[in-house]
């Protein structure tokens, strides 16, 4: 993901603390931890060529590669879905290859709806009907529907916005990502924007990327949250973050969150396999969970003894 990208050499001056919890948090989590607690960790996307050999098996077949993701992973941020708006038989089959496994599909918004259509008009909202008739074919392995807004998208354009968020059906899970730095500096319009999600049981997108320090809002909206980590590349950074993240998480579990969705970018998410592992094995130990990580060929053992 190259939103937020920083040079590597800038890295080890950047203060990554990971900011207090912001006031809706502060609301929403009051309770202790969920028996029905679930936590999800995964990629932007399965079809990575150098996967093969690493978690892949050696010769896997592009069109086989989620059928081996699934066995790795426990869900997805589907980036796929940004571009494209997929059939629902295409839908039903890759919800066919999760069959039997507790996985759950992510899918992004098209930006075709996100960025290039006015979402004030009948065009988005046709659109938007077309894309989740597709996306409710993933059936049991829906997970939350991610709406990404782009870095132009300001608050001169919020009342387009709001009447859209109040359109979306009840049905179906949503949870939203802004960009554009006023949505973070105004304390007002800050306060309005997570507000209104709050109301309508939408859910935050908090996302860590290193050049861009004011989307790690800390705002929870919903039980629920979305947090989007942008490595760099397995620098010692990434692992020192992961710990900060996996120290808030365990905070937030005991405290009521009810379901975490945490996906790792990486550059061409060569290593996201390797700082999935590491981060699901640091949950597993701080927060009393049993995810699996996952599987490296001819590798055994901990990782990180």
């Amino acid at each position: 993901m190259e939103f937020g990208k920083t040079d590597r050499s800038q890295l080890d001056h950047l203060d990554f603390t990971l900011p207090p919890d912001g006031v809706f948090t502060q609301h929403f989590l009051t309770g202790t931890r969920s028996p029905d607690l679930q936590v999800y960790v995964g990629a932007p996307k399965w079809g990575i060529k150098e996967w093969i050999g690493i978690i892949y098996p050696d010769k896997t077949k592009e069109s086989d590669f989620l059928d081996h993701y699934v066995y790795h992973f426990n869900s997805i941020e589907l980036n796929a879905t940004h571009y494209k708006i997929y059939p629902e038989s295409t839908i039903a089959r890759w919800a066919q290859k999760a069959a039997g496994r507790h996985f759950r599909f992510c899918p992004k918004v098209p930006q075709q709806i996100s960025h290039y259509t006015d979402l004030g008009t009948a065009k988005a909202q046709q659109l938007t009907d077309e894309f989740l008739r597709g996306v409710i074919h993933f059936g049991p392995t829906l997970g939350p529907v991610f709406l990404q807004l782009s870095e132009r998208y300001g608050p001169q354009r919020k009342e387009a916005l709001y009447n859209y968020l109040r359109k979306l059906p009840q049905d179906v899970r949503f949870m939203v990502e802004v960009r554009h730095p006023s949505w973070f500096e105004d304390v007002e319009l800050h306060r309005e924007l997570f507000g209104l999600l709050a109301e309508l049981k939408i859910g935050s997108v908090i996302t860590d990327t290193a050049g861009r320090r004011d989307c790690i809002h800390m705002e929870v909206t919903t039980p629920q949250t979305m947090i989007r980590f942008v490595g760099n590349g397995l620098h010692p950074s990434d692992y020192k973050r992961v710990d900060s993240w996996i120290e808030r998480i365990s905070d937030w579990i005991n405290r009521g969150m009810e379901e975490v969705h945490f996906y790792i970018h990486q550059p061409g998410e060569v290593y996201s396999p390797e700082l999935a592992a590491y981060t699901i094995e640091k949950l597993n130990k701080v927060c009393g969970l049993e995810l699996q990580p996952p599987r490296f060929i001819e590798r055994t053992g901990s990782l990180f003894d």
